[in-house]
């Protein structure tokens, strides 16, 4: 579909053009605006950002308690309910933290997805049936990915802090176990780029997915996919001066920033496509990460049985009984044939006449 290449031309093109800008803002003399302005301007926006959003989702109403559960709730005192139970329904804030836990860090729901599509009969290729079928690849790559860059956020703490924390140096040593080549492969990186390629294959090759997908869905990946792919680049095969680098990280997070000389254009081109996505984070799809928190569909226990939820957000509304209502459209309900409690007058008097 024409629409759908277009779409993903115009995330592609974003990419590799801000990749061509930052390489010609080098050559150009500019490692002031990439190095020292953009990464500055790109924490104001993602700060600012963030604290936008998340005042926003505060501030929605919630009406009543709408928590998503798949599983069975509490009843009578002697039926008993599973572990899964209490964690898929839970009944209290003890089992709602439980239950966000294993969301936040083990996706449970996405483990728990089935796939449902339409499938000729292997027997009778003219009959269609509908089969449902578990999903897990989706999860392997949406955890493997998430957890990728993590570690490959708290790795590269090392270049803003001196001397870098105890658990920085225990965590290079987990990632880095594959001593195969020099330098050491942190396994971490090549996780993070082949999940992220293996999600956006997804969505490329499903004609469901490509379907559906926008220039803002393939943005954020290809995004990804560009800093891997320079970061793995400058770390394995074009070699960049790490020395002046850490300088230049210390100088921004000590809020006294300079530009040593050394540093390669690629790593500017790496530096600032991370600038472009902490910018870019905050009014994204990639916010969901804080906004699952602020979820009602999960951040909230089922109890609407037996708790009575007061709405905090309904204010002062005047309402009229029903003996109101009949009392101002009497006449006109007992001409239309509507039961009344009260005769009307004219009623009264056509009786008695």
């Amino acid at each position: 579909m024409d629409f759908c290449k277009r779409h993903f031309s115009v995330a592609l093109g974003a990419v590799l053009g801000l990749m061509l800008i930052a390489f010609i803002g080098v050559k150009a003399n500019l490692q002031l605006l990439f190095g020292v302005v953009a990464p500055y301007l790109a924490v104001l926006i993602f700060v600012e950002g963030m604290i936008y959003r998340l005042i926003k989702w505060a501030r929605s109403p919630v009406p009543f308690r709408i928590p998503t559960t798949a599983a069975q709730g509490r009843s009578l005192p002697w039926i008993e309910r599973s572990l899964g139970d209490k964690l898929d329904n839970p009944e209290n804030t003890k089992w709602t933290i439980g239950r966000m836990a294993l969301e936040i860090l083990a996706f449970r729901s996405l483990f728990r997805n089935t796939r449902t599509e339409l499938r000729k009969d292997p027997v009778d290729g003219k009959k269609v049936q509908l089969v449902h079928w578990s999903y897990k690849w989706l999860w392997l790559g949406a955890i493997a990915f998430h957890y990728a860059f993590l570690v490959v956020i708290l790795r590269h703490l090392r270049f803003f802090t001196e001397p870098a924390p105890g658990f920085l140096h225990l965590l290079d040593s987990l990632d880095g176990f594959l001593q195969f080549y020099i330098p050491v492969v942190f396994v971490s990186g090549v996780v993070l780029l082949a999940a992220a390629l293996f999600l956006l294959a997804r969505r490329l090759v499903k004609a469901e997915l490509r379907y559906i997908s926008l220039a803002a869905d393939y943005f954020p990946l290809l995004l990804i996919i560009g800093i891997a792919v320079t970061g793995i680049l400058m770390r394995y095969f074009f070699k960049t001066d790490i020395v002046a680098v850490k300088q230049l990280a210390l100088g921004l997070a000590t809020l006294k920033p300079v530009v040593p000389e050394g540093i390669s254009a690629l790593f500017y081109m790496h530096f600032f496509l991370v600038c472009v996505l902490f910018a870019y984070f905050p009014f994204s799809k990639l916010a969901h990460a804080p906004g699952v928190f602020l979820s009602p569909s999960r951040n909230q226990p089922g109890d609407n049985r037996w708790k009575l939820y007061v709405n905090p957000w309904n204010y002062p509304v005047k309402f009229h009984t029903y003996m109101e209502i009949e009392d101002q459209y009497r006449e006109a309900m007992y001409e239309a044939g509507l039961p009344v409690e009260i005769l009307p007058e004219s009623a009264k008097t056509g009786g008695e006449g």
